[in-house]
Formats: C-alpha cells, sequence, structure tokens
C-alpha cells in the first residue's frame, strides 16, 4: 500500500485590528497555500460574512470532486481506449443549514460535458462516469451522495 501525504498552510488574514472580540469584528479572510504553488485568497461563504470575491471552503469542496471525478475519467477513457478530446463541468451542490447553525452538503451534482473522438464507443464512454465513483480519492472519502449527469459529444474530425 502506498502513502501519500498532504500538507497545507492556512493563514487567517482578517484581524481588524480587535481580533475575534466578537463575531462582527473581524473578517473571514485567509490564505490556503503550499510549498511551490500559488496561494488561493479564501474567505466564508457571503452568507457567512464571508468575502463574495474570494473562494470559499464549500466552492472549494464542491472543485475537489468535481477535480477527481475529472481526472478518474479521463484516465478510465484512456485505458479503455477512449479518446477524449474537450471535458467541462458546471458542477452544483445543495448545502442545508439546520436551525443551530450546523449543516451538511445534502448533494452534488457532476454535470460533465465530454467530447470524444468520433468513431469511439459513445456508450462506454458515458459508462465510464459510473466506474469513477470506486476510484476517486476524495468520492471515496466523503459521505455527500455524488450524483453525475454526464452529456457526451462526439467531435466532427479526429483531433
Amino acid at each position: 500500500m502506498a502513502r501519500h501525504d498532504y500538507e497545507i498552510t492556512l493563514t487567517w488574514t482578517g484581524n481588524r485590528g480587535s481580533g475575534t472580540s466578537d463575531v462582527r469584528s473581524y473578517a473571514r479572510d485567509h490564505v490556503v497555500g503550499a510549498a511551490g504553488r500559488a496561494p488561493i485568497d479564501a474567505s466564508s461563504d457571503p452568507a457567512f460574512r464571508g468575502d463574495p470575491t474570494r473562494w470559499n471552503p464549500e466552492q472549494l469542496y464542491v472543485a475537489s470532486i468535481a477535480q477527481c471525478h475529472m481526472l478518474w475519467y479521463l484516465h478510465l477513457a484512456a485505458a479503455a481506449g477512449v479518446t477524449v478530446t474537450a471535458y467541462e463541468d458546471r458542477p452544483t451542490a445543495v448545502m442545508v443549514e439546520e436551525a443551530g447553525g450546523a449543516g451538511q452538503f445534502d448533494s452534488v451534482t457532476l454535470n460533465p460535458v465530454v467530447t470524444v473522438r468520433d468513431g469511439d464507443d459513445v456508450a462506454l464512454a458515458e459508462r465510464l462516469h459510473d466506474q469513477v465513483g470506486g476510484y476517486c480519492f476524495i468520492a471515496r472519502s466523503v459521505k455527500t451522495p455524488i450524483h453525475h449527469r454526464p452529456t457526451t459529444l462526439v467531435s466532427a474530425c479526429a483531433e
């Protein structure tokens, strides 16, 4: 079994001078980083007093799920002899907040639009999405139901 370790940095940048003296006294701004990588300016969701111009943890959660699905899909397609020439996704998610403020994601829906080479097996290309959940490290690690509604297009000519 291979072990992979991951390390990031998380730096809160939202101290407006009085720290967390009350819930309105500080910004939720922070920077997510990792060695050798560009930083990600983040905050909380605007619904929770965050900066709407920065990424929030909920968006990053959905992005992680979508990225992992795409990367495994591309691998499975290549291994199955399906040539993908384009891939785009616009995932959506529903988070439910309870009366006391706690909450969780109810669902994540991936909406990949995949273009395959003319002559490739379109049915196989669509079935591969069903196999991704068995491999995707993120999907295998979360309890949120992940759905997908793929659209498969065929390129007009070989690329």
